[in-house]
């Protein structure tokens, strides 16, 4: 059984292995209610998996140990596992999707795990762990459906309250739900009063349908940015913790999840992975009744693949109002270019790119069209300048 007690051990056993990572507040990331975030993208291994991991292998047996463990992940929970694998002396194998960022993988090694890559997502790599395990009769670390591991992640809700003990809502993301189970229990057993919400991914909504059809349903296919929570279906443990002590789950879009990962940036300075941004992306985008609250985020990583990390800026820069293509029918003629190029200067745009095409086939014989990627502040500056460029004749398409 999972109880305030284990995660209290948990804590206490995970003191020489985790890095505090103590409560930061961000007052420029919403209007309406105070922010605070838990950076576990900053613990060891840049994830909070390793508090699950760590504890779980702490409490097995000599024996146990002696056969060596494995693992499979998207990520993050494969690193925990090599790093406090390595710390007890222990041989690790992980199991990561193909999928999984080069760099996590590199990771992974560089904490002394054999790595095993296998077709297709962490379901897939879950059941080649299971196959190994039993052939080679290793023992198995859950990344979620573990009492201990859950324990282990639930260490971050005591951190929580013991920084804050004020605070009225804590936000987190949900793939299998280890985290959110962890430190949904240990907060309510504390204080009850405390709202705990999850936050899922449209393209990974297995906990978010679990919870609303009243059983635990795996999803044909999964898909989003985040994917350390790119989880098809949701562990039985969890299901159940979470159903028993979180007061609600919403999802948010992959659009919404790369503005939120920009927002960490410019204003925090702090790099968060999809899944870590997600709860942030739940208080921006408004899918939580926290109006005049105080709200812990928990960032729960920060290992982004930095290809990815360049796609998501610039989707979140068009997401925010920060850069917008216009496209203009002109007419092809001198002085054109010059027009559309003072409107937009005045109104204190920067131009990134032009492209200038003459008309096809159904458009004016004299006509082009001059397509235009223009550095904005936010929305209704792009407002501004469309409506400045119709005042004076332009028509945009």
């Amino acid at each position: 059984m999972l109880t305030l007690d284990k995660i209290y051990h948990a804590s206490y056993v995970l003191k020489d292995v985790v890095r505090p990572t103590h409560i930061v507040k961000a007052s420029a990331l919403a209007d309406d209610c105070e922010v605070y975030l838990k950076p576990e993208n900053l613990q060891i291994t840049g994830s909070f998996k390793v508090r699950g991991s760590g504890y779980k292998i702490s409490q097995l047996s000599d024996e146990e140990k002696k056969r060596g463990v494995i693992a499979c992940s998207a990520g993050n929970h494969a690193q925990g596992v090599a790093l406090a694998a390595t710390k007890y002396g222990i041989k690790s194998l992980i199991c990561l999707p193909d999928g999984a960022p080069i760099s996590k993988v590199e990771a992974t090694k560089s904490y002394g795990a054999d790595v095993c890559m296998v077709k297709g997502v962490y379901d897939d790599a879950y059941n080649e762990a299971i196959r190994l395990k039993e052939e080679n009769n290793y023992t198995f670390i859950h990344p979620f459906d573990d009492e201990n591991v859950i324990a282990g992640q639930g260490t971050i809700g005591l951190e929580i309250l013991n920084e804050m003990p004020d605070v009225d809502a804590v936000v987190a993301a949900i793939g299998g739900g280890g985290l959110l189970s962890g430190v949904a229990c240990a907060i309510k057993s504390l204080n009850p009063n405390i709202k705990v919400y999850g936050v899922q991914a449209e393209g990974a909504p297995s906990m978010y349908e679990s919870i609303k059809q009243g059983k635990p349903v795996s999803l044909d296919s999964v898909s989003t940015i985040a994917d350390g929570i790119q989880v098809k279906e949701p562990g039985e443990l969890t299901y159940k913790y979470i159903k028993q002590y979180v007061d609600d789950i919403v999802t948010v879009s992959d659009d919404e999840i790369a503005s939120a990962i920009l927002k960490l940036i410019e204003t925090q300075k702090m790099i968060a992975e999809g899944a870590g941004a997600a709860p942030l992306a739940a208080i921006m985008y408004n899918k939580l009744p926290v109006k005049g609250k105080k709200v812990v985020c928990i960032v729960s990583g920060g290992n982004i693949d930095v290809t990815i990390l360049n796609r998501v800026i610039k989707r979140g820069l068009l997401m925010s109002g920060r850069q917008q293509t216009l496209c203009v029918e002109l007419q092809d003629k001198p002085g054109q270019l010059v027009a559309v190029s003072t409107i937009i200067a005045n109104h204190g745009a920067n131009v990134i790119s032009v492209h200038h095409e003459r008309a096809g086939e159904g458009s004016d014989v004299i006509g082009c069209y001059l397509r235009i990627v223009i550095e904005t502040r936010n929305f209704d500056h792009i407002k501004e300048i469309s409506d400045a460029l119709t005042k004076a004749g332009f028509k945009l398409i």
